[in-house]
């Protein structure tokens, strides 16, 4: 199997026309016409975990996150991007990222989440136009039974094994309807308002965006990485389903570089 037909099998699911205009999302590096030895998938490139593809003989990996975000103007090994791009050039490996256009998707990553919480009724939060495909921005859903807010928010930090649990001052209300986005979603709070949900959970929120939703909604986050780390196992279903004869590995490296005392 080429590579092409693996990226072509990633499209399906995730076309990029779904992703952000400020996404660079797509193939990397590489040569889409060699064939595929294996393919590596992971949340984040890093030279460790180019190392594990190497030792595995994969030249593939297959990451949320894009290496190469905004421009590169030099590749000199002086910063992480640069020696992860020569060193997979070197070794023949190819990096793919499904960004934006995951995240967007149906069944992408933040039905992924939605899965985890149980949440019944899903739909897009902020439905996208324009670009040909369904997909949008963030969920909305229903628990199937009303938590309190110090229940909800336990239950979420055991479910995503988060370190803490950042959230607002509690609104005194129960929750039954709850808007999420993976990543950093607080982009989508207002939206989240308008829609009536009782909790808008994501990755990460700027601490000014906390004001002004106090007796609104109740916000929460949970960590960039701790939101989306399911998004490995949803690239390896989907190839699972899609190229029944790949090889495929799920990193065994955490790369969140953020950690609590």
């Amino acid at each position: 199997m080429k590579i092409k037909e693996i990226v072509s099998a990633l499209e399906r699911f995730a076309p990029l026309p779904l992703q952000e205009s400020y996404d660079n999302a797509g193939l990397q590096t590489g040569l889409t016409d060699a064939e595929a030895t294996g393919a590596l998938l992971c949340l984040d490139v890093t030279e460790a975990v180019i190392d594990e593809a190497i030792a595995l003989g994969y030249n593939l990996v297959v990451s949320h996150h894009p290496l190469v975000f905004r421009g590169v103007k030099s590749i000199t090994g002086r910063d992480y991007v640069g020696r992860c791009l020569l060193k997979a050039i070197k070794n023949d490996i190819a990096l793919y990222a499904a960004h934006t256009n995951l995240d967007n998707a149906p069944g992408g990553v933040n039905f992924a989440i939605a899965r985890k919480l149980g949440l019944e009724d899903v739909r897009f939060l902020a439905p996208q136009d324009g670009s040909g495909q369904e997909g949008g921005s963030g969920l909305i859903g229903t628990l199937p039974d009303w938590e309190t807010e110090t229940d909800f928010l336990r239950r979420v930090k055991k479910t995503f094994e988060a370190g803490c649990v950042r959230h607002s001052r509690m609104t005194g209300r129960q929750i039954r309807t709850v808007a999420l986005c993976g990543g950093a979603g607080s982009f989508l709070i207002a939206d989240a308002v308008a829609a009536g949900a009782d909790v808008f959970l994501t990755g990460e929120i700027r601490y000014h965006e906390y004001f002004g939703h106090e007796r609104e909604i109740l916000l929460a986050e949970i960590g960039h990485y701790e939101s989306e780390q399911y998004t490995r196992q949803l690239l390896a279903d989907i190839l699972h389903e899609q190229c029944p004869s790949l090889k495929v590995e799920i990193t065994k490296i955490n790369t969140n570089p953020i950690k609590y005392l």
